[in-house]
């Protein structure tokens, strides 16, 4: 019974630090972030919900889980210094959700299982506040409630007759009336309006989830006993395993055989077909079809499968794991052969890393059959290579390499390929501005295409400044690049336009 009382005299101090550190982070996070340039106001942000769930681990005499759940949740949230962006946001909330798991000690033993928890947390993140909120409903919440109601009506006299008099005080007392008329009731009405309060409810169950973590019940599997020996089936039996696998390697090999002699051996096309036609053609059909027969050995090699254990198979999956493999080099190798042609593009450029990534999987699933590895350790596996490459992409600038090799490779500077694509240049945001000022000193002066990179790189220059006055959207990146245009004011003479035209001085 005493262990009882001591249980919920506790659990209401907790809610009770949870609830004001939630509505403390909402005013915060509105100040930093409502109506302002993403910047480092989004890593402010971060840092502030990791020290909340510090705060929550250490009330709770967790002190070691939530020091570890913060330096997790940092080390997650670097990338937003260097920019803002959506691969930033990405990693600082599974940062944040490893913190939350690691601070009620819900982090699983194996990593392994990593990614099922925190698919398990988010999933019913959105309505954990909600939850709360009903189950702490009890007769002594209603007693407190019928103890306000007085409360509040005993302000009504005061603060309707102080009304009044301030109104009279106002019309004897010029002051008074002069300090009343800079009230702005708009502004109230403006801190109210829909659009926030909408924001401020998900910033508040986003936060109330990450301080409060609970994972989404598994559903109880039936017992079934197992039979000694696993049941085949004809679709996928032992027999059509061996088949499958002995027509998908011969299909496979002449696939590979054909990119050995066309885009590795430098064999001659057939005529009327460039290279770049044959590389566009089937960059992306071959990562399909990598996908599909990575799924076919996935189902072959399951557990209890009828064929795991069988030598001859396993060597016919090792060699169309590997042809696989080699077909995702070769979609990568078709890829460039397209993009020396065609230019870069962030498409194109995210096909390559996703075709890198399912190179990746594949050789983790030929270890994994090798290792006699669980599914469940090739699912973490992939999610650990995905994070690692997602990192690396948060920390880099991607526009700018691909604005560089575009101007790299265009016919301005190279004298053959394609010419720079200007308006693509413009897309690609402010980052584009030193492949602008490379390019621009082999162009011919008061030429169309001279003006119009002029024009884009003013532009360029214009937004890049006006995202700059407000201390909330500073970023790394954004202060190197205002840093190189300190150093490199003008690219060259910009032109200068008059009853439009082009003056060069």
């Amino acid at each position: 019974m005493h262990s009882t009382t001591l249980k919920v005299q506790k659990k209401p101090g907790i809610m009770l630090w949870v609830t004001t550190v939630t509505i403390l982070l909402v005013i915060l996070i509105d100040i930093l972030v409502f109506a302002a340039t993403f910047g480092i106001n989004i890593f402010l942000t971060a840092i502030a919900i990791a020290l909340a769930i510090i705060s929550v681990a250490w009330r709770r005499r967790r002190f070691l889980y939530g020091t570890i759940g913060f330096l997790m949740a940092l080390t997650f949230s670097l990338p937003l210094i260097e920019s803002a962006t959506l691969l930033g946001l990405l990693l600082s909330a599974v940062g944040l959700g490893l913190s939350a798991l690691m601070a009620v000690r819900l982090m699983p033993a194996r990593l392994e299982h990593i990614p099922l928890s925190l698919l398990r947390l988010f999933l019913p993140a959105p309505t954990r506040m909600v939850r709360d909120a009903v189950a702490m409903r009890s007769p002594m919440q209603h007693q407190a409630a019928r103890k306000a109601l007085p409360w509040l009506v005993a302000w009504i006299v005061p603060l309707g007759l102080g009304a009044v008099f301030t109104s009279l005080f106002a019309a004897a007392n010029p002051l008074i009336e002069a300090v009343l008329s800079k009230v702005r009731p708009q502004a109230v009405l403006e801190l109210f309006d829909p659009i926030r309060f909408l924001f401020w409810l998900i910033v508040a169950a986003g936060i109330w989830a990450l301080l409060r973590p609970k994972l989404l019940r598994k559903r109880r599997r039936k017992v079934v006993v197992q039979d000694a020996a696993p049941k085949t089936s004809a679709w996928l039996g032992s027999a059509a395993i061996f088949r499958s696998l002995v027509v998908f390697n011969a299909l496979f090999a002449t696939q590979t055989i054909m990119d050995l002699a066309f885009l590795w051996g430098g064999v001659a096309l057939p005529d009327g077909m460039s290279h770049a036609e044959y590389a566009h053609r089937g960059a992306y059909p071959l990562i399909v079809t990598a996908l599909l027969a990575a799924a076919f050995v996935l189902a072959a090699m399951r557990e209890r499968s009828p064929v795991r254990d069988d030598g001859v198979i396993r060597a016919l999956v090792y060699l169309f794991i590997a042809q696989n493999i080699l077909l995702c080099l070769s979609a990568m190798l078709r890829l460039e052969l397209y993009v020396e042609v065609y230019s870069l593009t962030e498409w194109r450029l995210a096909a390559g890393i996703w075709m890198g990534l399912v190179a990746v999987g594949l050789v983790l699933m030929l270890l994994r059959i090798w290792l006699r590895r669980s599914n469940a350790w090739l699912v973490a596996s992939n999610f650990a290579a995905l994070t690692i490459v997602l990192y690396a992409s948060a920390l880099l600038d991607l526009s700018s390499h691909i604005a560089q090799f575009n101007v790299e490779h265009s016919r301005e500077l190279t004298g053959q390929d394609l010419p720079i694509d200007i308006d693509y240049l413009s897309l690609l945001g402010p980052s584009a501005i030193p492949a602008l000022d490379r390019l621009m000193p082999r162009l011919v002066p008061g030429s169309g295409l001279w003006a119009k990179a002029g024009e884009v790189r003013s532009e360029l220059v214009r937004e890049l400044r006006d995202h700059s006055g407000d201390w909330r959207g500073w970023s790394w990146r954004a202060q190197r690049l205002k840093d190189y245009l300190v150093r490199h004011a003008v690219a060259s003479a910009l032109p200068k336009r008059q009853n439009d035209r082009v003056v060069v001085r």
